[in-house]
């Protein structure tokens, strides 16, 4: 139906009329409780590092991740809270506060929506390849110095900087408070998933690293921060659809956050879908794709929820489980509701320490180090590109960084102006 490759044609009916069968029913059902193991705790993690409770991380990946399964232009794209927004949503909400973000999300929202239905989508498509290694190196880069504080269980005489060498001078400034026990346990946990991933591949890494965690911060109450002694836990149930305080000043106000999130949640869902496409032999349908992650948006912001993407390690999660449609996407958003439903009240044990030295991992493995190598020792315009660009969104902010980088590869001629989508599938 070529008619249809640059409208509103989700996936799940194409999965649909395929001839979805029981067999498919059940493959979805065991991928989608491989994929909700590992959102679990994941979610919560993205949602504290973005200066937000644990639940929101929940709420994103619940109804942000149902919506983009079910609307979306990707068979197999697994939607919920990336560590790739930790840098905007933080910003955020320090500046301008949870309602601020929350008006921002729809506004992306549909933002998305619309450059989807336009087909002005295929354009993000081809960000270049050094900007995007480089952008993504950089806010690994800022997301891990967030994380030092829970890490090495730091106690700050004040608000935590924002500013990277800011914040730097303050976390070194507390190193007197250093929390021996935080320590042992993110070391423990960042040690028994290294240990998992490579000699129990089947396990759930991230699960057993986390149950492994509480049950020592259960042992010694008090010895370091769980979710319960900072945040009091978090709920048992969704909230109500909530509308935040509209008018044109705030709207205006929030224009360019609006901008920020929707140029990074397109160029990410993008490159998941990319990735997913060449796991599976299957190909998405850009436009339909950024639809789906625009109406999504708008649904996760009425619950309460952050901005949500396609998420590259989950969604090449899916299709190695064996999925067989938008379906497993959608079951995994289930499964996180049943999980919160049920299990909420152990969710206080977990330690925050433990979540850091998860996050300390998706940071490492956001930065592609053989990519950024084989550019620096490649063509001096790639190597500029890349430098640039890491260097703004370490130090100005990832907009900038994007920006500048896409101009200068631009400018210094097609060699350096790579198509992205050509690349990516290491990411």
């Amino acid at each position: 139906m070529p008619h249809l490759q640059t409208g509103f044609y989700p996936k799940l009916i194409s999965a649909w009329r395929d001839g979805y069968n029981l067999q498919s029913f059940k493959a979805d059902v065991v991928a989608a409780l491989t994929v909700a193991i590992v959102a679990l705790p994941l979610s919560m993690a993205i949602a504290i590092a973005s200066h937000v409770g644990p639940e929101r991380g929940l709420y994103t990946a619940i109804v942000g991740g149902f919506l983009i399964s079910a609307l979306g232009g990707s068979r197999f794209q697994i939607g919920g809270p990336a560590g790739a927004f930790i840098v905007l949503v933080a910003a955020i909400v320090d500046s301008k506060g949870i309602d601020a973000l929350v008006l921002a999300t729809m506004m992306a929202g549909i933002i998305l929506f619309i450059v989807g239905a336009s087909g002005l989508g295929r354009f993000i498509r081809y960000v270049p390849h050094a900007v995007t290694v480089g952008f993504t190196a950089g806010i690994a880069v800022i997301i891990f110095a967030s994380q030092i504080k829970d890490l090495f269980g730091l106690h700050l005489a004040g608000q935590e900087p924002g500013a990277l060498v800011a914040k730097l001078v303050a976390l070194f400034s507390a190193a007197a408070t250093i929390n021996f026990a935080a320590i042992g346990i993110a070391v423990l946990c960042i040690g028994l998933i290294l240990a998992i991933r490579r000699y129990r591949p089947q396990w759930p890494s991230l699960l057993v690293a986390v149950c492994v965690a509480s049950v020592i911060a259960l042992a010694m109450p008090g010895a370091t921060e769980t979710i319960a002694s900072r945040f009091g836990g978090i709920p048992s149930s969704l909230p109500s659809p909530h509308l935040p305080e509209i008018s044109a000043a705030r709207l205006w106000e929030l224009l360019p956050s609006a901008l920020s999130l929707a140029l990074l949640g397109g160029i990410e869902s993008l490159l998941s879908a990319i990735v997913a496409d060449g796991m599976s032999g299957r190909k998405h349908r850009a436009s339909t794709e950024l639809m789906g992650q625009g109406i999504a948006n708008v649904g996760s912001a009425l619950f309460g929820g952050i901005i949500a993407t396609g998420t590259i390690a989950r969604t090449a999660t899916n299709v190695r489980a064996g999925a067989k449609s938008p379906i497993s996407g959608m079951l995994h958003a289930l499964f996180l509701l049943l999980f919160m439903l049920v299990a909420a009240p152990l969710a206080g044990y977990i330690p925050l320490a433990s979540l850091a030295g998860i996050l300390a991992l998706v940071c490492w493995n956001m930065a592609d180090k053989a990519e950024i190598g084989r550019l620096l020792a490649s063509r001096k315009s790639e190597a500029l590109v890349l430098a640039v660009t890491f260097v703004l969104t370490v130090f100005v902010d990832l907009t900038t960084g994007i920006l500048a980088g896409t101009v200068l590869a631009f400018a210094l001629g097609p060699r350096a102006f790579l198509q992205g989508p050509q690349q990516t599938h290491k990411h």
